[in-house]
């Protein structure tokens, strides 16, 4: 369904690239291509695609020991992607080198697995998330004050036991999802956790982890964690001052540490691991956003991302610290203003950034939640694909003890791994395809132009409201239009 915006106001998807998308994908022949190339290789690939896609990154290398059916995938293929780069306006290269990584080969697989079972959808629906958030255990060295998972010294009771872990990493990999986030509690400390990164890597997936940095400070910690695989240290740091951190953090030293971990892992990980600092955006450091890219660019990371603050476990106990709309909307402003003259990374888990950064472009740009990506004529039609917060659509997450949530911050269980599928509980839960139909929103995100590309923070709602469907109470936009209608309902009584 296409959104009818009003003139020079919202964001939809041309409707004749959705027309051509749509004439493409539910053609016949375009159904049984997918088919084919989504059956389980011979040669032991995982698909036929997969196997293609690892021939294609190769460059036409070691052809003569191919089948004359995987000649004839291969030239067909080659055919078929040259079409799709051409229309997408991306460069043979570009794609060649992103193909290399196995990951996005799982990223470009799950894509057309999407697509040949549920059609073009706006925001896409997909037949498995591209990332799943693994809380590793409740344990950690840290008490912050804003804490989601509140956590503690000590593992939590009935966490998941080695063998189990294993099963997860399994599974994740039999579903085809290209990436796993490991977060906490802090994952670091606990004795699987180089383990589960090297089991994962071994099988494809793109290993990241959410970290205070401390064991990242330790250098043979950190050589011994990029060995295992690891391709993403993402480490929290909340201000330029170590003591506004570490009062927010509740350890003295611990921002130390952390950019002693961060300068670590940008120094031995040699260009194979990208670097990013998480930020939590409270009232304490919403003046700083400019200086916390600034460090990020001194240090050397790869990316900063700011983060809502969601009052959810500990954070219910500091809700003062939670922006106003108003607030909100300037830091928004002020995020995008330095994703636009950075040269790193600069993107925030706020679903609003993504009309913000179209309002404040003239309708030339858009940043969706949790993505950084080159500016082109497609960029549109990809953040109304990606489709905003990505809380039971793009990503799950996954407890300490198997429960499985929408999101890390949403404590609503849909099933546990101890008794089900990760793949049931993705197909089959009411609050995940709940969370998968933007339609469903209740007002004034649900009429919301901007409901595509953003439709509001779905755990700051379920925080506030106790319902994942109402509307995000931080967004400037909905409280404007909520207090317009109000003022039309007085005016028409006192008429």
């Amino acid at each position: 369904m296409i959104s009818c915006l009003p003139a020079g106001g919202g964001l939809s998807l041309e409707v004749d690239s959705i027309k051509v998308a749509r004439r493409i994908f539910g053609s016949r022949i375009s159904r049984a291509i997918l088919r084919r190339f989504l059956e389980p290789d011979p040669s032991g690939a995982r698909t036929r695609l997969e196997h293609v896609l690892s021939m294609l990154a190769q460059r036409d290398k070691d052809k003569e020991n191919m089948s004359f059916s995987c000649i004839l995938d291969y030239y067909f293929s080659k055919l078929l992607f040259g079409a799709a780069l051409k229309f997408m306006h991306i460069k043979r290269e570009e794609f060649e080198q992103g193909i290399s990584d196995p990951a996005i080969r799982r990223g470009i697989e799950l894509v057309l697995r999407s697509l040949l079972s549920y059609g073009v959808t706006v925001p896409q629906k997909l037949a498995a998330p591209f990332l799943v958030v693994w809380n590793f255990t409740n344990a950690c060295n840290l008490k912050c004050v804003h804490c989601y998972q509140n956590a503690g010294p000590i593992p939590g009771p009935g966490e998941l036991t080695s063998e189990e872990r294993l099963e997860v990493i399994r599974q994740v990999d039999e579903m085809g999802i290209p990436l796993v986030a490991l977060s906490g509690g802090e994952p670091t400390i606990h004795p699987d956790f180089l383990h589960v990164v090297e089991e994962g890597a071994r099988r494809g997936i793109y290993m990241a982890v959410a970290t205070n940095g401390i064991r990242f400070a330790d250098e043979e910690f950190a050589k011994r964690a990029i060995e295992a695989g690891l391709r993403y240290v993402e480490v929290s740091l909340d201000s330029t001052k170590p003591e506004e951190h570490d009062g927010f953090r509740g350890v003295k030293g611990a921002w130390e540490l952390a950019v002693k971990g961060i300068r670590n892992v940008v120094k031995y990980g040699g260009g194979r691991v990208s670097v990013g600092i998480a930020a939590t955006v409270t009232k304490l450091n919403k003046d700083c956003i400019e200086d916390m890219v600034r460090l990020g660019e001194e240090l050397g990371v790869n990316r900063v991302v700011f983060f809502n603050f969601i009052p959810t476990g500990r954070g219910k106990e500091a809700m003062e610290l939670d922006l106003t709309p108003e607030e909100r909307e300037d830091v928004l402003r002020r995020i995008y203003r330095e994703a636009t003259r950075s040269s790193i990374q600069v993107v925030s888990t706020a679903p609003q950034l993504a009309r913000v950064s179209w309002q404040m472009s003239g309708g030339e740009d858009v940043l969706p939640t949790h993505f950084t990506m080159p500016r082109s004529s497609t960029l549109k039609a990809v953040a109304e694909f990606v489709g905003g917060c990505g809380a039971g659509r793009i990503y799950m997450a996954i407890q300490p003890d198997g429960t499985v949530t929408p999101c890390v911050f949403m404590p609503i269980p849909v099933g546990n791994l101890r008794r089900e599928k990760l793949k049931d509980i993705w197909e089959n839960s009411k609050v995940i395809n709940d969370l998968k139909d933007k339609d469903l929103l209740k007002e004034p995100c649900g009429s919301c132009e901007y409901r595509y590309v953003c439709g509001g923070c779905r755990a700051r709602a379920y925080a506030y409201y106790g319902d994942y469907l109402a509307p995000d109470p931080g967004c400037l936009r909905g409280k404007l239009v909520r207090e317009s209608r109000a003022e039309a309902m007085i005016a028409a009584g006192g008429g």
